[in-house]
């Protein structure tokens, strides 16, 4: 064989081998959904067979989302591996059932870190430093990480913010240097934009993704393909017009219409011919058509629920949903799988007392006390634990919600009627709740908590023992305070059971109450691990408590 073809078999053989790229960009608005078009166009591969991950880069200028409020940014999400990420993160694990790590989440901070410190150890020679070359060279490096760790054959990669942000420039050129790169299919970009409806004109308007398209290309940057999200159908010459203006073929004008429930979105996606349309941009073979039964289950029985609860989400952060996204997600999941429609309802901590806490939680089948940090709303959740342990209400308590229930039960069982948690009151003489002994010289509040996935063994013959169905867990966790140890022998002897323990270090992890219908308390997040695939057993558990309950 002639040489220039062999080097041309190489070549083609080296293109099909290669990790194919796809960035998600977003236009006209924040909040579109480019996480779920993500995450939904991931599912689509990876029910075609094709080894398939997702990663954000988020442009602010926080190392992490660790710091944040979650009034700022929604809840934050934490990894097997310990790392504190954008919420996004959840839902391409939810979405993929594969779990996400460090490499899956970058921020503007944590680049402009890195480089900053190669530049105090002397790695740039001298050199200015500046936004290009070495900030877009950390970009495109780690956009490649997990694509060079041969274990994908496609990495989605979703650029938060808008097209046009001051603070999504340095992203918007890593991408347009990388496309050019990585050369013809190997990287695509599809750009999502909003078409909105104009009630007073009774039509859908195209100008602001015309507009949007623009500032791309202004870039450099040239959309292969357009999803619109829209309220109303967008018609065939409207897709005609969009593909004109906006220089993209017909076929990759995609509708993203309005959904019942973010799991519709893979199969609205599949309609529309979006992972095809990636597939042949990316010169790779459709292999088999996606085989989405296990998750066309799942929304079947999420559509059509036999049975209908009401939980009370009892937390600090409720006015925003984004909040506690997670538990949200976890109920769908969990409901699922008994049929059953899960009516959350939110409730403010702040506002619970002893003379309104019947009256505020009357009608409920089950009460969830959320996760949070800081004394706001505290005895509100100290009196709603208490409520439902009096009155034989199913109740789930994560991390504070947890350590309220070791309070609670201190105060009005053992009689410690100051008991609490130091990072209440420091001066407490009953400190049921402490500081961990590894965090007291620590200083720095980013990254330094108790992370990441760890251990727990579990006490055959207890609830927890019955949900998990095994004798050793590993679950996410996510706080400074822990429950003080010297207080566990009275406590136990009064009743409240310590049913999981770490075994490294002797920390209680899970207590629960027997003679109940549904009480337990863990001090870890489940609902991080929760999937359309495999529901999280305690979600599961308590919504068939809820259910048999109400019966």
């Amino acid at each position: 064989m002639p040489r220039f073809f062999t080097q041309l078999q190489q070549h083609t053989n080296n293109t099909m081998n290669q990790t194919k790229y796809i960035f998600v960009t977003g236009g006209v608005t924040s909040s579109l959904g480019k996480g779920i078009i993500a995450a939904s166009l991931a599912k689509l591969l990876q029910a075609r067979g094709y080894r398939t991950t997702i990663q954000k880069f988020d442009p602010y200028i926080n190392v992490d989302p660790g710091t944040l409020n979650p009034y700022e940014h929604g809840e934050c999400y934490v990894t097997d591996d310990g790392a504190e990420t954008d919420l996004d993160l959840g839902h391409y694990e939810r979405f993929l059932n594969v779990p996400t790590s460090q490499a899956n989440n970058v921020t503007t901070g944590r680049v402009y870190l890195s480089v900053i410190e190669k530049e105090r150890r002397g790695e740039f020679l001298g050199k200015t430093v500046q936004v290009v070359p070495h900030i877009t060279n950390e970009i495109k490096e780690r956009m490649q990480l997990l694509g060079n760790s041969g274990n994908f054959d496609i990495v989605i990669t979703e650029i938060g913010g808008t097209v046009g942000d001051i603070e999504s420039l340095p992203y918007i050129e890593s991408v347009r240097q990388l496309v050019w790169e990585l050369g013809e299919s190997n990287g695509i970009v599809i750009h999502l934009t909003l078409v909105p409806y104009l009630a007073a004109a009774g039509e859908l308007k195209t100008k602001p993704t015309q507009h949007s398209v623009k500032t791309l290309m202004e870039s450099g940057i040239k959309a292969d393909i357009l999803v619109c999200r829209t309220e109303h159908e967008i018609s065939d010459e409207l897709r005609q017009k969009l593909a004109l203006f906006c220089n993209v073929k017909r076929e990759a004008v995609i509708q993203s219409i309005d959904a019942s429930t973010i799991y519709e979105v893979p199969n609205l996606m599949l309609e529309e011919g979006l992972d095809i349309v990636a597939l042949k941009k990316l010169n790779l073979p459709k292999k088999a058509a996606p085989d989405l039964k296990n998750w066309n289950t799942f929304l079947h029985r999420l559509k059509h629920p036999k049975h209908t609860v009401n939980v009370g989400l009892v937390g600090k952060y409720v006015e925003l949903q984004d909040s506690y996204k997670s538990i949200l997600e976890s109920f769908i999941h969990a409901g699922a799988t008994h049929q059953t429609k899960v009516n959350i309802i939110s409730i403010h901590s702040e506002y619970i007392d002893s003379q309104s806490v019947a009256e505020q939680l009357k009608g409920l089948d089950g009460i969830l006390v959320a996760p949070g940090f800081g004394s706001r709303g505290i005895e509100g959740k100290i009196e709603t634990v208490r409520y439902a342990r009096e009155n034989n209400i199913p109740f789930f308590g994560i991390c504070l919600g947890m350590q309220m229930a070791v309070i609670e039960y201190s105060r009005n069982i053992l009689g410690l009627k100051d008991a609490n948690s130091t990072e209440m009151c420091e001066t407490t003489t009953n400190p049921v709740i402490s500081l961990m002994e590894a965090q007291k010289s620590i200083t720095d509040k980013g990254g330094t908590m108790r992370l990441g996935a760890w251990k727990c063994d579990i006490k055959e013959g207890t609830l927890a023992h019955e949900i998990y169905g095994k004798t050793q867990i590993e679950e996410r966790h996510r706080h400074r305070y822990e429950y003080n140890n010297d207080y566990k022998k009275a406590l136990e002897s009064a009743g409240l059971v310590s049913s999981g323990i770490n075994p490294e270090t002797g920390l209680v992890e899970i207590v629960e109450l027997k003679n109940h219908p549904f009480f337990i308390g863990v001090q870890y997040h489940p609902e991080y691990k929760s999937t359309v695939a495999n529901p999280h057993p305690i979600f599961v558990s308590f919504v068939a408590a809820m259910v048999k309950n109400k019966k």
